[in-house]
């Protein structure tokens, strides 16, 4: 069967496909219509897509067997879908939706969004448990669906004295933006309470913006700190945060995700980040981009979109971003040091001859390597150039998705500089893991067994651990830490840096961190802490140094002056920090 005929037999019209599979509408229409393409791997996604869409209630303009336009869960139809979620965990955001629901909120709307595999769904299903069952509703929208249609079947629920109403996936309604306001202006008027839920963040800013202004509470849920990793997973370990951090587990916290049928882990390989990146990342700016509307937000983008470039080029501009962190790594280490503490890791091998290997690789070759790739990730077979507009369009828009934070470093003598951090660690790491390991392929360093390769890359994988650990704290740090307390990395002008300043600014004092991904105790690690010269610049600015701080992967423990705390341990306790 072909695209065509398949789209055919499910009653869909092109644009409604074009939306299913998360491309644009041109891009479509191509596939269906070229023949030769049906060998591409892209016609095979778009076919699936299309393929397991099934809608419920029939046709846009059917109604189901209650009366309802929409797929509308009441009553006793909630009771097992609740159960579903009943041993579930629930996320530090959900006193923020209890406190909505059980309020004073007439004429506003609560809109709970974030990217996906962050719990939303999980959320509604848990706040539905605890009311009554003949005063709630539960709608899922689907894409045939249109806000007419919601209106009309709220209007049926409200009569009949449904007071809590949970819409999932409300962006998908293509006219939700041009007409949210309804949903405050007239229904939570009547005094019902309605929360809604969705994937596409950026259409919610624009009803924010457009439509609803300040009549609606806003919770996101992209963004999950180690502490919470920790809680509903039961995983307390820092490593694995790193690594898959960013989402929650299938079997844990999801629920009705039909892309999670074959994937546990968003990012267990590089493929695997990349689906997540196109799904979660790219169809959410396209999403928004459809809405014409709104179409001078994204005039820098609108080209790719016309081409069907976009999440190609959103792909690139997040490896990029990403790959300049890891070049900072690189930089550092293997350009100061000679492939630095990895090299040096390595000498306690000795005799053995993996402990050499590092001397004889051609470390420059592996730099114009790495930098090479960065280059060819903004221009490899575009057809529109990305240019440094599209680049800032789309970070001000990974912004608003709570994907990436900006943490500024201090840097003595210049002052503030721009320090982007990915919020979802798990992303970042699968992505500069498959760069590490690209970047393995110099001549020399292919003539080593298989067995001594293997443990060099992962000495250099640590070495990413553990600038990864650094920003995490930091990040953590400054989303968790009230105003009162100033939160950043200082570099110093003669080089060094404290991985971390805390500076109470009612107290005039200060406390300063290194960050080490180690779980052993070193003179090493405390060499900027115990320098004088460097504590004298930082006093004079941020007051008393009160404490000097490890933070690491081993037991607590005292040495000298400073204290060593377990990283996992500040993480959790973060809250009640001092």
């Amino acid at each position: 069967m072909s695209l065509k005929e398949l789209r055919l037999s499910k009653k869909l019209t092109q644009e409604q496909c074009s939306k299913i599979a998360g491309v644009s509408l041109r891009t479509y229409i191509t596939y269906e219509r070229d023949p030769a393409l049906s060998t591409k791997p892209r016609y095979e996604t778009i076919y699936k897509a299309v393929e397991r869409y099934s809608p419920i209630g029939g046709s846009p303009d059917a109604k189901n067997d209650e009366g309802f336009f929409t797929n509308v869960k009441r009553g006793d139809e909630l009771i097992p879908l609740c159960n579903i979620v009943s041993s579930y965990g629930k996320r530090d955001c959900f006193k923020h939706l209890q406190s909505y629901v059980n309020g004073n909120n007439n004429g506003r709307v609560c809109i709970l969004y974030g990217l996906r595999r962050t719990g939303k769904t999980t959320l509604l299903l848990q706040m539905i448990r605890e009311l009554p069952p003949e005063q709630t509703a539960y709608i899922k929208v689907q894409i045939s669906n249109t806000m007419s249609e919601l209106a009309k079947d709220l209007e049926k629920l409200n009569k009949s004295g449904c007071r809590y109403v949970f819409i999932d996936e409300v962006t998908l309604l293509e006219d939700f933006i041009n007409t949210a306001a309804i949903l405050s202006d007239i229904f939570s008027m009547m005094g019902m309470k309605i929360v809604l839920s969705g994937t596409d963040s950026l259409s919610f800013a624009m009803a924010d913006r457009e439509e609803l202004y300040d009549r609606n509470v806003m919770i996101h849920t992209s963004f999950i700190p180690f502490r919470e990793y920790a809680r509903l997973l039961g995983i307390r370990s820092i490593d694995s945060y790193i690594e898959y951090g960013g989402t929650l587990k299938k079997e844990n916290m999801d629920f009705d995700d039909a892309d999670m049928s074959s994937d546990e882990v968003s990012f267990r390989d590089d493929e695997s980040t990349r689906k997540y990146i196109d799904t979660a990342i790219g169809r959410n700016i396209q999403n928004a981009l459809k809405n014409n509307r709104f179409g001078s937000y994204f005039n820098s983008l609108q080209e790719l979109y016309d081409k069907g470039e976009l999440t190609n080029a959103i792909n690139r501009i997040v490896e990029d971003m990403n790959h300049r962190f890891l070049l900072s790594v690189v930089e550092r280490e293997f350009k100061s040091h000679d492939l630095g503490s990895a090299k040096n890791l390595l000498l306690h091998d000795v005799p053995q001859p993996r402990a050499h290997v590092l001397d004889e690789v051609d470390a420059a070759s592996i730099m114009e390597r790495l930098k090479a790739i960065i280059d060819v990730k903004e221009k490899q077979e575009l057809s529109v150039p990305v240019t440094q507009g599209h680049i800032e369009t789309v970070k001000k828009y990974l912004l608003v998705l709570d994907l990436i934070c900006n943490c500024p470093y201090q840097v003595e003598n210049t002052g503030a500089q721009d320090h982007y951090i990915f919020t979802q660690p798990g992303m970042r790491y699968a992505i500069a893991k498959a760069l590490v390991y690209s970047l393995m392929q110099d001549a020399y360093f292919n003539t080593v067994s298989e067995q001594d390769r293997a443990y060099i890359v992962e000495k250099i994988l640590s070495d990413v651990k553990g600038r990864m650990l650094e920003d995490i704290v930091l990040l953590e740090t400054v989303k968790t830490l009230p105003p009162a307390k100033k939160v950043f990395q200082y570099r110093f002008a003669e080089g060094g840096e404290f991985d971390m300043v805390i500076y109470d600014s009612e107290a005039n004092a200060c406390s300063v961190f290194e960050v080490k991904h180690s779980d052993k105790v070193s003179a090493d690690q405390t060499k900027h802490l115990n320098n004088a010269e460097k504590c004298a610049v930082i006093e004079r600015r941020y007051g008393k140094i009160s404490e000097k701080i490890v933070l690491y992967r081993g037991e607590p423990c005292k040495v000298g002056n400073v204290d060593y705390v377990n990283v996992e341990k500040y993480l959790t306790d973060l809250k009640t920090w001092r």
